[in-house]
């Protein structure tokens, strides 16, 4: 749930701060205080399109951050947050914070550390759902419809679509395959020549497996062949001849010799001494022989460096080691042949793709009795919601279609069907309201009470599914009044039983059911308009009631009124 939000340079908000509880809460207030800018802030925290405009006059940048607790502890937002490399700690918070500049960049964090606006706003829908006008259009999108059936029935249908898909990412695989080999033969013939001509190159260059780094390390030897002989030279003449190191040691050895016999605890140091005499004067030995096979090979080094600007060149086209232009050889000898064996390829991943094909239909055929199974589930929810809010008559469907395929999208001559990720169903939401006529899309619907209710009802069922803390809904109650206003609010009540609901509302109905009644107000201060927000007391909350009843004037009878509807609230709510 959203437990804190705090604002600064937004709009005409210039810092608010709003501690939020369970439960619902309803926010009232006047026009043009700033109740749709409070949820226009949480809509651009959990990822919403920004822009300057939302930059308060005068500011260098708006800021906005969320605090929330997810008392969840398998919250989708787990699993996401711990793919993106986020933590959550222990106390089980996360912090949403989003910039934006007054030249219109943003700057989006998640417990501190900078995302993307695309991974903020992945990690924002699993917290807070908006639901409003916008909302209504999204819901009423029929390429949406098969993603929401899917999520209301995902425990059920969750093992069939990843096996359909499992096959189906081998069923593209092939198609793509057939479809190189099926290319233009001058386009293949062209492509054959390409690789024909880089294979001969390398070929022809006879490459061995990291020839370049012997050929380097021999360079750097022939190179430096006087420094070479000269250093090694000296080092053998330092430890062998008259007076030299070697000479000095075997001294040193024949002393100590002798003082052994004397005293046996020098045996250990005699021992050493000779061990190191014997040693150096092998490694002397291998330094004259070294020396002395230097050879001064001008004609080598020009080789070295010959060969190496041709495995350089090769480079530059083929890979960044010899290694790498071996490994293209290999692959592009296997691509000539293909090529050259193309008919046969063909026909062999098109007997393939046939029996891949066969056992796809079976899977997606599958997942459509399972997806018209919860159908039926979704639609009998869907008309029990509806009759709560008075919609009795009203009917609702899902309509199941084929994705038909073009011509050259059949996988064989006698289908019409095209395979897409999520399978072959095409969906979309119907409705009727009134007895006899015909079901049509939810676009359709003119009646805006309508329009909000039916959108209700949807909700009430799918934010159940996706699992989110918490959910807004900014004026969902529009052109209703009377028993649909109560039946509306006893929906929004009872949502919030499950969710954080957080509601800006002109219906008294509504306010009456809130768990938190806040009232948005503004007022001038130094020639600026600054917002407020304050949580009503009880007697707060019947004068606001009272006032959203009467329109302007507050009377003791419309006091009476609100203080009825707020005591039937309370039995409600009770129960």
């Amino acid at each position: 749930m959203l437990i804190e939000l705090s604002i600064k340079n937004f709009a005409i908000i210039e810092n608010l701060t709003i501690p939020f509880e369970k439960g619902l809460t309803v926010l009232t207030g006047e026009t043009g205080a700033g109740k749709s800018i409070i949820i226009d802030a949480i809509g651009l925290l959990v990822g919403g399109r920004g822009s300057v405009e939302f930059v308060r006059h005068g500011s260098s940048r708006a800021e906005i951050q969320g605090l929330f607790f997810i008392e969840d502890h398998v919250h989708p937002i787990y699993k996401k947050a711990a793919q993106l490399g986020i933590e959550i700690s222990d106390d089980q918070m996360v912090i949403l914070q989003r910039d934006i500049t007054a030249q219109g960049k943003s700057i989006c964090r998640v417990n501190g550390k900078l995302v993307t606006l695309a991974i903020l706003r992945e990690l924002g829908e699993t917290l807070v759902d908006i639901h409003g006008q916008h909302e209504h259009q999204h819901l009423m999108r029929s390429e949406r419809h098969l993603s929401l059936l899917d999520q209301f029935a995902e425990d059920k249908i969750n093992g069939s679509l990843q096996e359909y898909q499992h096959i189906y990412k081998l069923f593209v695989a092939l198609k793509k395959q057939i479809n190189q080999f099926s290319e233009n033969e001058q386009k293949l013939a062209h492509r054959l020549d390409l690789l024909q001509y880089q294979l001969n190159e390398i070929e022809k260059a006879k490459l061995t497996p990291d020839e370049d780094s012997h050929l380097n390390e021999e360079r750097t030897k022939l190179a430096n062949g006087e420094k070479l002989y000269k250093t090694v030279h000296d080092s053998y003449h330092a430890l062998y001849g008259d007076n030299k190191g070697l000479e000095l040691i075997m001294q040193a050895m024949n002393n100590i010799e002798e003082a052994a016999f004397i005293d046996k605890d020098l045996a250990p140091l005699k021992e050493t001494i000779s061990n190191c005499y014997y040693l150096l004067e092998e490694a002397a030995y291998s330094l004259r022989d070294y020396y002395e096979a230097i050879e001064f090979e001008p004609n080598r080094l020009n080789l070295i460096e010959s060969r190496l600007n041709e495995i350089t060149q090769l480079k530059r086209k083929y890979g960044d080691t010899v290694t790498d232009i071996l490994e293209y050889a290999s692959k592009i000898e296997e691509e000539i042949e293909n090529l050259q064996n193309r008919e046969e390829k063909i026909k062999g991943l098109e007997k393939q793709l046939e029996s891949v094909s066969e056992d796809l239909l079976i899977e997606a055929r599958n997942l459509t009795e399972q997806r018209k199974v919860a159908a039926k589930q979704l639609t009998e929810k869907i008309h029990q919601q509806l009759k709560d809010l008075f919609m009795e008559k009203t009917k609702f469907l899902i309509e199941f279609k084929e994705r038909q395929a073009s011509q050259t999208d059949r996988f064989n001559a006698d289908n019409n069907i095209r395979f897409h990720e999520e399978g072959i169903d095409k969906l979309e939401f119907l409705i009727t309201t009134n007895p006899g006529e015909p079901f049509k899309p939810l676009a359709k619907i003119a009646s805006g009470g309508e329009i909000s209710r039916i959108m209700l009802a949807l909700k009430t069922i799918f934010s159940t599914n996706q699992g989110v803390t918490s959910l807004i809904f900014d004026e969902v109650d529009t052109g209703v009044s009377g028993r649909v206003a109560q039946a509306i609010a006893e929906k929004i009540f009872k949502i919030s039983t499950k969710s954080q609901v957080l509601c800006i509302t002109h219906l008294p109905q509504v306010a009456a059911m809130a768990t938190t009644h806040m009232y948005i107000s503004k007022k001038q201060l130094n020639n600026k308009t600054v917002t407020n927000v304050t949580s009503l007391t009880k007697q707060e909350k019947t004068e606001e009631v009272a006032r959203m009843i009467s329109g302007v004037e507050i009377t003791d009878l419309t006091i009476s009124h609100a203080e009825q509807l707020l005591d039937q609230a309370d039995k409600i709510k009770a129960i």
